[in-house]
């Protein structure tokens, strides 16, 4: 018995002798071996860095912490060159697309008030259908590629900035010479940019009703109306092209088509008689057809901010028709602030928020908005 004890530790010494020499060669075959397996992982680090969830988290924070049109459009072309190796802003007004600024193309300006064809290729698709357009370079207005050239692959990317259903600018977007092109990064970053737009705008003009509500003015009945569409909801209204300014004009800010808000404020906008007897608020006090539009503009934002900041939300409950049970919390939350501003008001009678959540996050169908959403 004895014996068999000594003979076993014997084996397990000449065993543990041959393994310590062999386990450093067996390591590194292994790690070679492992190694050559993962061609993909140890090639581009850089480039899954560059596209992860995180940066472009990142990219739409950038954008958001801007404040005036000109951050947020910069922003745009600062994080758009993430995602494309040159990228330029056209702003679009009176049918016309001007040059503002780019990335990738030298210098910020090198595009300043380059006036782009509209009438064909890719840019016509997006302007006129609103939608992210790919296309060939040779697509492209000839005048465009003989002053800037083109991308190493040939591939561009047209994608429009739509403000109220509108097109307000196009970014023009390629891979120029190292073929970077991340479609869907820049479609969710000017989707972003869009929407922060929209909002700023929105604030803006909710600020200005809060510090005009204390100071009643005296208007004729057919001056009460002269709230315009534009000077609301034109987030671009002060720029002029540069072979066109006067003079004396302050430094030019990104111009866009004016965007119409809704029926009811295009047709406050028109100071003639026949518009005024379409005027659902012409029957009204100046003071209280006032207190009636900052009310519908109100309920506008805050439901618009619930839209923006809940988009998944949103798609899900429009198609599985519970939208307000997916919302609750934000969209009462919302009533209450209106309620507080507005309760007690003329406009009270109006109900605007509920209507603007009709309209806008159920678009009309009040079955999406599912069963226990108060009518």
């Amino acid at each position: 018995m004895a014996d068999s004890k000594d003979l076993q530790q014997i084996v397990e010494r000449a065993v543990a002798q041959v393994l310590d020499l062999q386990v450093p060669t067996l390591r590194a075959e292994i790690v070679r071996s492992v190694m050559a397996e993962l061609p993909s992982l140890t090639a581009t680090p850089e480039a899954s860095s560059e596209t992860s969830p995180l940066s472009l988290v990142q990219a739409v924070g950038n954008v958001h912490a801007g404040t005036t049109q000109k951050e947020i459009l910069r922003a745009l072309l600062d994080s758009g060159s993430n995602y494309a190796a040159r990228a330029a802003l056209f702003v679009v007004k009176s049918g016309a697309a001007h040059g503002w600024q780019s990335r990738g193309f030298g210098e910020d300006e090198a595009v300043k008030d380059f006036s782009l064809d509209m009438t064909a290729g890719p840019v016509a698709h997006a302007y006129q259908n609103r939608i992210v357009t790919p296309g060939n370079i040779a697509e492209m207005d000839p005048r465009f590629v003989g002053s800037f050239g083109g991308p190493e692959n040939e591939q561009i990317l047209i994608l429009p900035l739509v403000l109220k259903d509108k097109v307000a600018a196009l970014l023009y977007a390629d891979g120029g010479a190292s073929n970077l092109m991340d479609a869907a990064s820049l479609e969710l970053l000017v989707m972003a940019t869009s929407s922060w737009l929209e909002v700023t705008s929105l604030r803006k003009q909710a600020q200005k009703d809060v510090s005009d509500a204390g100071a009643a003015v005296e208007r004729a009945p057919v001056a009460a109306p002269m709230q315009t569409v534009s000077s609301f909801a034109d987030p671009f209204a002060g720029h002029t092209p540069r072979h066109t300014a006067a003079p004396s004009a302050p430094e030019p800010e990104p111009a866009a088509e004016v965007v119409e808000v809704s029926a009811h404020a295009a047709a406050a906008s028109a100071a003639s008689a026949p518009a005024a007897a379409t005027d659902p608020f012409a029957g009204m006090s100046p003071e209280d057809a006032e207190t009636h539009r900052k009310a519908q503009r109100f309920a506008r934002l805050l439901v618009d901010e619930i839209k923006l900041y809940n988009q998944a939300k949103v798609n899900e409950g429009r198609r599985h028709k519970d939208l307000y049970d997916r919302l609750k919390e934000d969209i009462e939350k919302s009533r209450s602030t209106y309620q507080k501003r507005y309760g007690s008001t003329a406009a009270a009678s109006g109900d605007y928020f509920q209507k603007e959540i009709v309209r806008n996050l159920a678009e009309e169908d009040l079955t999406i908005m599912g069963a226990n959403f108060r009518k």
